[in-house]
């Protein structure tokens, strides 16, 4: 009877053992989920330092590596979507603008101009998929020789880098506009309702500088391509309601 009992009080231990260890997995794996959720989205929304590439010693790998880590910036929804060919795109899914818009001569709209809607600061209106309608003084589409839409990371550094394409501009001036440009610097103050470009406009443009300081480098031209939209292939191909 002794030994029953013992033997009882023995599973009974190794029962509450295993309910505590079960528990504790129970609850720690959802800290751990978050955990990487948590570190993914610091991830997508900061910037490494500049200094911080110091580390790589080959100069022409340095210049790209920096390149690419401003290019969570210039390949961000806030910064590409005003950077087509011919018609913007909206949110972070990158949709066609609603309404639909083209560029117009002089990239502030044909027909609608972007002044119908857009004023010089971001104005609420509490939609329920439009919180806010964005707003700056200089609001307008990037020249159409410096679209983004449909280029690879590659492809867009050689274009920032030749003056046929970038308005003529120097490194130097490159850097100003990335560094101090208010249009640019609204990437960072969408209004509510739109994620801001990945860490600040300082940080960008220290990676800027650093970069033009290690040669101007560029990642090679293949690779993901920021999203574009030919909207009358895509009309196109609706199909009709039924």
């Amino acid at each position: 009877m002794r030994h029953a009992r013992a033997l009882l009080l023995s599973l009974g231990a190794a029962g509450l053992v295993a309910a505590a260890t079960l528990n504790a997995q129970a609850q720690t794996a959802p800290s751990q989920t978050a955990a990487s959720v948590l570190a993914e989205m610091e991830q997508r929304t900061s910037l490494k330092p500049a200094a911080s590439f110091n580390r790589i010693a080959d100069k022409n790998a340095r210049s790209v590596a920096l390149f690419q880590e401003a290019g969570k910036v210039i390949t961000h929804p806030r910064c590409a979507n005003c950077h087509p060919v011919d018609h913007p795109a909206q949110a972070n899914d990158r949709h066609p603008h609603m309404p639909v818009v083209s560029r117009g001569e002089d990239g502030h709209g044909e027909g609608l101009h972007c002044a119908s809607c857009h004023t010089a600061k971001n104005v609420w209106v509490g939609g329920t998929h439009i919180v806010t309608i964005p707003g700056n003084p200089k609001w307008a589409l990037a020249p159409a020789s410096m679209a983004w839409q449909g280029k690879s990371l590659g492809e867009i550094c050689a274009q920032i880098k030749d003056p046929a394409r970038n308005g003529g501009r120097t490194l130097a001036q490159i850097h100003d506009h990335m560094a101090n440009d208010e249009l640019v610097a609204w990437g960072w103050n969408p209004g509510l309702g739109r994620t801001p470009a990945p860490g600040t406009q300082a940080q960008l443009g220290e990676l800027i500088q650093a970069w033009i300081d290690t040669g101007a480098k560029c990642p090679a031209p293949g690779g993901t391509k920021v999203p574009s939209h030919d909207l009358k292939a895509e009309a196109g191909s609706m199909k009709p309601a039924v």
